[in-house]
């Protein structure tokens, strides 16, 4: 069998989720067997300081034994969440308008103290 025919055998139905800086994958597949199983893929987006990037993805594999409790846990998990937190996102990340602050490694300096003679250079311009 050539790949073309086992890329269409494995992936069988495909649903995405934009997520942010993130993407989940989820994908019906098949076995040898020709049954059918859950992938879910995380795939999350880095930025390299050249401006290049890269991806880092995560899966996990769900078969039909396991759908009935992953699909109970899944649903106690996350409706525990919205019960405890509600659904209103709480995390500054995931602002829109978010911006990271970095501390700085100097003290700041208010405008007043720049104001005092001891932070005046004394400029002989003659050097210049």
């Amino acid at each position: 069998m050539n790949n073309n025919g086992m890329m269409e055998k494995e992936e069988i139905f495909s649903k995405v989720l934009r997520a942010g800086r993130r993407t989940y994958f989820f994908d019906v597949r098949a076995t040898k067997a020709e049954d059918y199983y859950l992938t879910i893929t995380e795939s999350k987006k880095f930025t390299n300081d050249d401006g290049s990037f890269h991806y880092k993805k995560h899966k996990i594999y769900i078969y039909k034994e396991d759908f009935s409790e992953f699909k109970d846990i899944l649903a106690e998990m996350t409706d525990y969440i919205i019960n405890e937190k509600g659904d209103e996102v709480i995390s500054e990340r995931h602002q829109k308008d978010f911006k990271k602050e970095y501390e700085e490694s100097t003290p700041r300096v208010t405008e007043d103290e720049l104001k005092t003679p001891e932070n005046f250079t004394d400029i002989d311009f003659d050097d210049i």
